[in-house]
């Protein structure tokens, strides 16, 4: 059993890309680089303002399917329900000269995870 995210990333005039992957650190860092041709990179969407994990890709896709039928206002709500002031929840974990840095605590848990969860800390 893995871990599975669904994210949204958004730029400087807050476009926004609801997007799903197993492994978080690696995705966000491809649509920084621009390394994947396709909305992302044409709209340069490098900010990762929100994430959920959960340890079942079927809920992680659902999920995902659910957020992108949203209409934006429930987006933003979603997103400044965690994360008011749209920071940059990466930039920590992907600074590699950061001290210590890591992925910051997960904003929600998808299905019913526990403590054992491969997505707590």
């Amino acid at each position: 059993m893995g871990e599975y995210y669904v994210y949204i990333m958004t730029n400087y005039a807050h476009t926004l890309y609801t997007g799903v992957t197993n492994n978080l650190e690696r995705r966000v860092s491809e649509h920084k680089l621009k390394l994947v041709p396709g909305f992302t990179a044409r709209y340069d969407l490098g900010t990762l303002v929100y994430y959920e994990c959960t340890g079942d890709v079927t809920s992680a896709i659902a999920r995902e399917k659910t957020i992108k039928g949203w209409l934006r206002k429930k987006k933003v709500a979603l997103i400044e329900s965690v994360n008011q002031e749209w920071k940059d929840l990466s930039l920590d974990w992907m600074d590699c000269h950061s001290e210590g840095a890591q992925r910051p605590k997960n904003p929600q848990l998808l299905g019913k995870e526990t403590d054992s969860s491969p997505c707590s800390e």
